[in-house]
């Protein structure tokens, strides 16, 4: 088993072996992982902090040994809190890396970093502040940054920078937490799913205070919620269809 580490700020995982594939995520700075596959271009990963797997570019990330994998998996996690910083080498040379990014790795890398972290687990009435740093990113199938972001990386960010662990797809994250009967039972902070005709869920938003909820559509934005789903007031109509409240921290 060979093992990896996330060496740049935003690199695009792969559905498939190929620059023109569809990004199914991102590895963003310090990320680490298994590689469970190597060709010539390409390694087939899987994710240390969430089990989701899909093919990176050789170029885009350094090996490490599994005692390092090792070691940075059993570590508390220290994230950049900051929208945007730099790390930098022994060169000096600047590496751009996004919010959320993980810096257990800089000494591996041979990097510093002087900006401001967190590696504490927070409170629950936290999260919602945390989601106000995502307002009004772009919706990118797969993002996780600010600067281009999907329904599910929204939540899985916004939880991780307050120390709770989700799973990458919305369908996936469904699958963790405290099922809740009614809207009315629900807290600021706790996750609203959302499904299709055919039954699958599609769509996940964190919930607000006043029948209100923050998630990625176009961009991340803030709808009314109601017992349906969720209501956008300037298009007149409801967008999606209401499955399940799950109470996750």
């Amino acid at each position: 088993m060979q093992y990896g580490i996330c060496n740049l700020g935003i690199v695009p995982i792969r559905l498939e072996p190929s620059d023109t594939s569809e990004m199914v995520t991102q590895a963003l700075y310090g990320d680490h992982f298994k590689v469970l596959e190597q060709r010539k271009k390409w390694s087939r990963i899987r994710f240390a902090y969430d089990k989701y797997e899909g093919w990176i570019d050789n170029k885009q990330y350094i090996e490490i040994i599994e005692s390092d994998y090792t070691q940075l998996s059993n570590e508390s996690i220290k994230l950049s809190k900051d929208l945007i910083e730099f790390v930098s080498d022994a060169s000096n040379n600047l590496y751009p890396i996004p919010i959320g990014s993980c810096l257990n790795g800089l000494k591996l890398l041979g990097h510093v970093f002087d900006g401001h972290t967190i590696n504490n687990k927070g409170v629950k009435s936290d999260i919602l502040s945390t989601s106000f740093l995502y307002l009004n990113a772009p919706y990118l199938w797969g993002g996780k940054t600010p600067f281009g972001i999907d329904c599910s990386g929204f939540t899985q960010m916004v939880y991780k920078l307050n120390g709770f662990q989700l799973f990458r797809d919305a369908s996936q994250q469904a699958t963790q937490g405290e099922a809740l009967s009614f809207i009315e039972e629900s807290e600021p902070g706790d996750l609203a799913f959302f499904d299709n005709n055919e039954g699958n869920i599609v769509h996940v938003g964190i919930i607000m205070e006043d029948n209100y909820i923050i998630h990625a559509h176009g961009k991340v934005r803030i709808d009314r919620l109601d017992h349906s789903g969720i209501y956008n007031v300037e298009k007149n109509l409801h967008t999606h269809k209401l499955r399940v409240i799950k109470k996750i921290a």
